[in-house]
Parts: structure tokens; sequence; C-alpha cells
């Protein structure tokens, strides 16, 4: 990004954005945290925002939330590929015990609003017919 300085006709080159503390809250020596990465990667909430007070909490909520978000997104997926890798093996016993870990996540999910509850249900409910189906088999 180039800047142009009025008057002297000189170009400057714009360094990005740094996340600061007071940017953050009371959160203090971010590097190498989930939390400064994702700052460091979204700088539009910190540098373009508007000027209100509130509307300068909302982006770091907004910010921190991303985080939280993502990591149960990750654990949600992980539990659920568990479940479809051992139903793929034909294992009915390790099926049945990812899933036993894998629904109250599925619901965890849906409670915290990463998946629409119904979404979470129909998961649920098809992985154990997928299960079920094994024990026929």
């Amino acid at each position: 990004m180039v800047i142009h300085t009025p008057g002297d006709g000189n170009t400057a080159k714009a360094e990005p954005a740094q996340v600061r503390e007071r940017d953050l809250g009371p959160r203090k020596a971010l590097t190498g945290t989930p939390l400064a990465r994702i700052s460091a990667a979204h700088e539009t909430p910190l540098q373009n925002m508007a000027n209100t007070k509130s509307a300068k909490k909302a982006a770091r909520q907004s910010v921190r939330r991303t985080v939280v978000n993502k990591a149960r997104r990750s654990r949600l997926r992980s539990a659920v590929r568990k479940v479809e890798e051992a139903i793929s093996a034909g294992d009915r016993t390790r099926a049945l015990a990812a899933m036993a870990e894998a629904e109250p996540v599925i619901v965890r999910a849906a409670q915290k609003k990463i998946v629409h509850r119904n979404a979470a249900q129909r998961k649920v409910s098809r992985l154990a017919h997928r299960i079920a189906a094994l024990g026929k088999a």
C-alpha cells in the first residue's frame, strides 16, 4: 500500500497495522497465540472500525469469538471424522465408541450455535443409522 503525502510529493511504504495491547483489551503478550494470529490475519476490524466505544468493543469481541468458534468447529469435524473412519473400516465397536464421544460434541456445537440444531440432530441420526447397518451386515 502506498501513501501519498501532500506537499512533498514523496511516497512512503505503509507498514501493516500492529496488534496493540489497547486494541485487544486486557490480554497481554499475545504473540504466537491463536488470538494474535487471527488479529494479524483480519486487520480490518482493528484498522477501519467505527469511532464509537461500542463498535470498538464489538470488533474486539468478534475477533475473540472467531478463535473460539474455529476451535469448536474443528473439534466437531474431528469427532465426526473418527466415527466415519470407523464406519468405513467396518469396525462396529470402534464406531460405537467414537459415536459415544462424538454425539455430545455435536450437540454442544448446536447449543453454541456453531451448527444449526436440526443439522446437528440430522448428523447424529445419520451416523447412528450407518452404525446400526454395520450390525446387520
